[in-house]
């Protein structure tokens, strides 16, 4: 089963061991630097987990998690932080109860919601288990298991695909390029929104490698790659029938 997660910080380089390990281990990730551009990415509603670093470009790490948790749509969103020192002092005891004014970073993130709290040099093997800890433990309403689109069927749990209940072979690109075309239906995909979705924020490769995946994937696809349509001069749409 595929997980879609955001991570937003303000330097999320500083976490691509974690960011690639995750990616590794069954989660598309979308990288965003500013608060506003987390709160399209949730608009869209295609989050199952957010990781918030400590600073964003437009907004403190604290201050948005305190204004994700006062709202409906993301009270019970599950949010891990990803801290960069467990002793260091923030001024937001107040706001979070503590009398003394300044608590640690570790603490002030628990009292505002977040689900877990990760230190950005921690053991990454470690830090992927608590990740997926989190989602066991607030998931209540789990993914399908298999997405259907007319004759496409691709199953999360075993990540295959079959069209008109045939197994067609695919590569885990090219099952990743799908996954993130059906879980995004009549929404316009750019070919860097697709490099960071299915190859990840750091890779430096050609755009022109969406467009060879797309090519493999219709072709193994036949006459259901009607559903995936080209936009000129942008990226591609995938339009149900």
């Amino acid at each position: 089963m595929r997980y879609n997660l955001i991570y937003a910080a303000r330097e999320p380089n500083r976490a691509s061991v974690l960011l690639e390990a995750l990616g590794r281990n069954g989660f598309s990730i979308t990288v965003a630097h500013k608060a506003k551009e987390v709160q399209g990415l949730l608009y869209q509603g295609s989050c199952d987990l957010l990781i918030l670093g400590q600073e964003l470009m437009d907004e403190e790490g604290i201050a948005f998690l305190k204004s994700l948790r006062t709202r409906g749509p993301t009270k019970k969103l599950p949010i891990v932080a990803l801290l960069e020192s467990p002793d260091m002092m923030l001024d937001h005891g107040r706001e979070t109860g503590h009398p003394q004014g300044r608590v640690s970073a570790r603490l002030a993130f628990f009292q505002m919601g977040a689900d877990e709290c990760l230190m950005i040099n921690q053991d990454i093997q470690e830090c992927v288990a608590r990740v997926k800890a989190v989602l066991r433990r607030t998931l209540v309403h789990p993914q399908e298991e298999v997405l259907k689109m007319g004759e496409i069927e691709l199953n999360l749990s075993s990540y295959t695909l079959k069209v008109k209940d045939r197994e067609v072979p695919m590569t885990s690109k090219e099952l990743d390029l799908l996954y993130v075309f059906l879980s995004s239906p009549n929404r316009v995909l750019s070919r860097p929104y697709l490099i960071e979705r299915v190859w990840g924020y750091n890779y430096f490769g050609s755009p022109r490698t969406v467009d060879v995946h797309v090519r493999r994937l219709r072709e193994k696809l036949g006459k259901a790659s009607r559903f995936i349509h080209t936009i000129p001069c942008v990226g591609y749409k995938l339009v149900p029938s």
